[in-house]
């Protein structure tokens, strides 16, 4: 039980960025729907970086307060994204571009301001 507690803050935000190395590595996932595919992609890719940053500030609010766990959960996710691009480019059938690590590096950015901003109204 004790380990499960020492895990726990640190788990899911390391469980979700293994999700997204592994289906970086798929070769496609295109549905084949055009536009609203790319929309699709796009806005789950925001959320799923807004989601690990999310998970960042959770691990690290204890220790760092607030509005610096917010800030490492962002840095962290956008670094993570960058990352993330740098592996599809090795990936056949994928790319990595710098406006996809814009659109991850603002989903993360809007949860940090998100988490900052309610944190601060709370108090």
């Amino acid at each position: 039980m004790a380990l499960v507690r020492r895990l726990d803050p640190w788990a899911p935000p390391l469980v979700l960025m293994a999700v997204i190395f592994v289906l970086s590595g798929q070769p496609s996932l295109d549905s084949g729907l055009g536009l609203i595919d790319t929309v699709g992609r796009k806005l789950v890719h925001a959320g799923e970086y807004a989601l690990l940053a999310a998970l960042w500030w959770r691990a690290f609010r204890e220790r760092l307060g607030d509005r610096r766990a917010a800030l490492a959960g962002f840095v962290i996710a956008s670094l993570y994204a960058l990352s993330d691009e740098l592996h599809q480019l090795l990936v056949d059938g994928r790319h990595g571009t710098p406006v996809d690590w814009l659109i991850d590096t603002a989903g993360a950015g809007v949860a940090a301001w998100y988490l900052g901003l309610r944190r601060r109204v709370r108090a």
